[in-house]
């Protein structure tokens, strides 16, 4: 199928969108942490019914130990480090700055690969990231109206956990994509990532003495535990798998641009859902974000 891999990783943009919905509802409930521990846990037991469904084993011993150690890295540090340091940037500078600095990711990983994995971009691929990335700063760093959020100070620590976050997504992408290879299933590679993500978490957590105040957090407040769920199948499930099937079947320059595309998607989900209602600059940050887009399918 033509462009499966640009597809793919778009949808995963439209998925990590949708998913913010149940994760802002989840977060000001119980808070990030929590939040973000019982993500990867559910999606943890959902891949593994999906895996079971699919490929009738829960578990994909078959992937063999080198793709079992790039996924498992990547686990680690794009769905443990960098979201941990995604949480962070939101609570120093808030989403619309910490989205910003996530977008940097596509230039992480451009870079990356083209270091150590000698892909390469040609001059419209590279107009095309340019001009994308150019669209979503607009988006996000559109003026919000009078009201709609409070002024945050903008401080160093919450400019570098975002540029932290970004660098771990990238670099999660980077050692996924030597683990895809050979049509390896997306739902088997994301268990993978998420067995990582899960025992990282949650031995932390266990250190911290936080293991059992997640669980009875969630206890208190079984409507978080819903949101949870909803945005761990849209995130850490369905998105995440997409995103594997993207780098497996396009470059990881192209599809980590097309895949930070999540705050454009915002606009819609925002406006309907959250009620909220932003200018011009808004609108037409996302038009020159599309126009990237058409430069790289170009």
């Amino acid at each position: 199928m033509a462009y499966i891999g640009e597809i793919a990783a778009l949808f995963t943009s439209f998925c990590w969108a949708f998913s913010a919905i149940g994760f802002t509802k989840s977060t000001q409930q119980v808070g990030s942490q929590v939040t973000n521990r019982v993500r990867v846990f559910l999606a943890m037991l959902m891949l593994i019914l999906i895996n079971v469904v699919l490929y009738g084993q829960p578990v994909p011993l078959h992937a063999g130990t080198a793709r079992w150690a790039w996924l498992g890295v990547s686990g680690i540090i794009g769905l443990s480090l960098g979201d941990a340091f995604l949480f962070q940037a939101y609570h120093e500078i808030g989403p619309r700055l910490g989205l910003l600095l996530l977008s940097l990711a596509p230039v992480f990983g451009a870079t990356i690969a083209w270091i150590f994995f000698g892909q390469s971009l040609d001059l419209l691929q590279i107009a095309g990231i340019v001009v994308t990335l150019g669209g979503i700063s607009w988006v996000v760093m559109a003026r919000p109206k009078a009201g709609d959020e409070n002024v945050r100070k903008v401080t160093g620590r919450g400019i570098l956990f975002g540029m932290l976050a970004a660098l771990g997504q990238a670099t999660g992408l980077v050692f996924s994509q030597q683990a895809m290879t050979s049509n390896f299933s997306p739902f088997a590679g994301t268990l993978i990532r998420m067995f990582a993500a899960v025992i990282t978490l949650w031995i932390v957590a266990a250190f911290q003495r936080q293991a059992g105040p997640t669980v009875n957090a969630m206890r208190k407040q079984p409507a978080a535990l819903r949101w949870v769920a909803f945005g761990a199948l849209f995130g850490p499930v369905i998105g995440v798998s997409s995103s594997l099937l993207a780098v497996e079947h396009t470059g990881i320059g192209v599809a980590s641009t097309l895949m930070a595309l999540p705050p454009v998607f915002m606009l819609p989900i925002s406006y309907f859902v959250f009620k909220e209602r932003f200018g011009w600059q808004a609108v037409v940050g996302t038009l020159i974000a599309m126009a990237g887009v058409a430069l790289l399918f170009s």
